[in-house]
């Protein structure tokens, strides 16, 4: 029997889905919800029960109904789909292959349109994957090119979700994930559209914060702006950093195609690009992080991590905790490079970024040690991370980053030896996956790419050699996997941002070596992964692709009242197995949201945006 064919879900001949859209869940309870044991905290938290439904009452056989409705609804939500591709779409001269988890021989391409055969091919295989121990097939249809909105017909198995060839296939969904940062925006009311429906919320956290734990009483600082980190709303400065280097190594890379995408920002057609003009709303809470020594705070935060209420509603006391090294770093590392980005827009902004990094450069200078950030009394994200075999001494490379940002605006030869000298103990070496807690990668793409004199050649050319050799070596773990998934079999707390991430270094690879194809196309791979070639078949973002996340660990998702989940959010995907994602708002180990997996899926996007005028 084809399973497939029965889900009420998927779309019947010549009648598409709407690219984008998810399935619209009526049900009486989402279920208990549950206090997260965070990653970037560590420490159990007990579950809270949010209450029963009050003066709401059923018959038992409508309660009978009811129970089989909803649990009807929920088992089609997780069932893994056979055929398993991208579900948002492809460019036209890119690969394109699905991934059938069911016997099969030959496939047909069809035209949503009026269910007309635009290509027939033959599937390969049956192979097995170990991460899903299920034999696979394999259809590629890569010859079809021409733009339009298509589905793969498999005899014996069924039809796939519909998929559409365009050359500007990933602006919408790149314009999507970018509105997820504008909603994530602290200290102001927020409204967006998506798809007939409006997202909001009203100003919220306008008193932050407290000094009390900085040394400065219980007095009240500018804390305000910046993007709530996740989940929930605290702010976090080493989440920060590669988020926002994320991002600004994107503007350096595709600036061109960034500044065609309008945004509909409310600062959208002022002097700002909207692009820069969303950053500079997280920059402008990071400069108030700053002490006057020029430490920096590690995070703005409530004790705890507070309910599952909307943002505006969360009025409790709000606090700089101490200073950490990491923080620090990476302050300089951000606004070090916003310094130059923002110059030619903002001349002022520019000068009074530089001056910040400039200050807590020399602060770092002056304690050479590793300073851990002192977060007694909070249970909120801890965001790091001191093991011994973690990182090169136990330490993060972050000084490495701030100084390569640093020098790359400024050009002083003070730093550069600074700089050249971390590269040296490091032996250049390129991370093959890196996100919050080593963030070492982005100081050396700046160096290896940077235009400015003086550089040690033979570092230069270390450097050069090792990120190629990490990149061939994603390339090579890509095409061994029967998903094509760059990361291979390595499943961990926020894999899905990790998939995205890589392709900084695939992107960096391609311009040390732009005839070799395999860099893009795993780029591509990455997308394809997350938008559906898994071992769900569905989207890993919600409001975008087949079957996106409906129940995102999200505190506004379950504080308002929306149908669907805020749109445009990358969740962290399975772990520790390929089989281990579960679409609960309670399971925040898998799918959670937060703002360094967007930042590294808005990197992927823009690495594939139309290069055409």
């Amino acid at each position: 029997m084809c399973l497939f064919c029965q889900l009420p879900d998927v779309a019947p001949l010549g009648v598409p889905r709407l690219r984008g859209s998810g399935e619209r869940q009526c049900s009486v309870n989402r279920g208990s919800r549950h206090e997260e044991a965070h990653f970037k905290n560590g420490n159990i938290m007990e579950p809270r029960h949010l209450g029963c439904y009050k003066g709401f009452k059923l018959s038992l056989a409508a309660a009978i109904c009811a129970f089989l409705l909803t649990s009807t609804a929920r088992a089609a939500e997780n069932e893994s789909l056979p055929i398993r591709l991208n579900t948002v779409g492809y460019l036209p001269n890119a690969e394109k292959q699905a991934t059938i988890a069911a016997p099969c021989a030959n496939f047909t391409v069809v035209r949503v349109t009026d269910g007309s055969t635009a290509f027939t091919g033959k599937a390969t295989g049956p192979a097995l994957d170990p991460d899903t121990q299920e034999q696979f097939y394999t259809a590629d249809f890569s010859s079809v090119t021409r733009p339009g909105d298509y589905q793969l017909d498999v005899p014996g198995v069924g039809r796939s979700a519909p998929f559409h060839i365009a050359t500007d296939v990933y602006r919408e969904p790149f314009h999507t994930v970018m509105l997820g940062f504008y909603l994530w925006r602290c200290g102001t009311a927020v409204s967006a559209t998506h798809h007939g429906e409006t997202f909001a919320h009203a100003a919220c956290h306008t008193n932050d914060a407290w000094l009390d734990f900085v040394g400065g009483g219980h007095t009240n600082k500018d804390g305000t702006k910046g993007w709530h980190d996740a989940g929930d709303y605290n702010k976090y400065t080493v989440n920060a950093g590669v988020t926002v280097g994320t991002l600004f190594r994107a503007w350096e890379d595709f600036g061109p195609q960034l500044r065609k995408v309008r945004l509909d920002l409310p600062e959208s057609g002022g002097k700002l690009p909207d692009f820069l003009a969303e950053l500079k709303w997280e920059l402008d809470w990071l400069l108030t992080m700053q002490a006057p020594d020029g430490s920096v705070y590690h995070k703005l935060t409530t004790h705890s991590f507070g309910g599952f209420i909307m943002p505006e509603l969360e009025t409790t006391n709000r606090y700089f905790t101490p200073w950490g090294s990491e923080a620090t770093a990476d302050f300089v590392g951000m606004t070090a490079q916003a310094a130059r980005i923002f110059r030619p827009y903002d001349p002022a902004f520019a000068d009074r970024c530089l001056q910040a990094a400039q200050l807590s450069y020399q602060f770092l200078k002056a304690h050479p040690e590793y300073h851990q950030a002192d977060q007694t009394g909070f249970s909120t994200g801890v965001y790091e991370i001191n093991q011994p075999n973690h990182r090169q001494n136990g330490v993060p490379q972050n000084r490495l980053w701030a100084a390569a940002e640093l020098w790359e605006t400024t050009g002083s030869p003070d730093v550069l030896l600074d700089l050249e000298t971390r590269v040296k103990a490091v032996n250049g070496q390129v991370d093959s996956d890196f996100d919050w807690d080593e963030t070492k990668d982005l100081g050396l793409i700046t160096y290896l790419f940077s235009k400015r004199p003086g550089r040690d050649p033979a570092l230069v050319k270390l450097v050069h050699g090792n990120l190629l050799a990490v990149a061939d070596d994603i390339v090579q773990t890509a095409s061994r996997d029967g998903y094509e998934r760059p990361l291979g079999s390595r499943y961990y707390w926020g894999c899905n941002g990790g998939v995205a991430r890589q392709t900084l270094l695939l992107m960096a690879a391609d311009r040390l070596s732009p005839g070799k194809r395999g860099y893009r196309a795993v780029c591509l791979d990455a997308l394809n992964h997350l938008f559906g070639r898994n071992g769900y078949g569905r989207s890993f973002v919600t409001g975008i692709g087949f079957r996106p996340p409906m129940h995102p660990h999200d505190r506004r998702a379950g504080g308002g009242n929306v149908l669907n989940p805020w749109p445009g959010y990358l969740v962290g995907g399975p772990h520790p197995k390929a089989g281990d994602w579960h679409d609960e708002q309670g399971d925040y180990r898998t799918n959670e949201i937060a703002i360094n997996w967007n930042a590294a899926l808005v990197y992927a996007l823009a690495a594939c945006l139309e290069t055409t005028p």
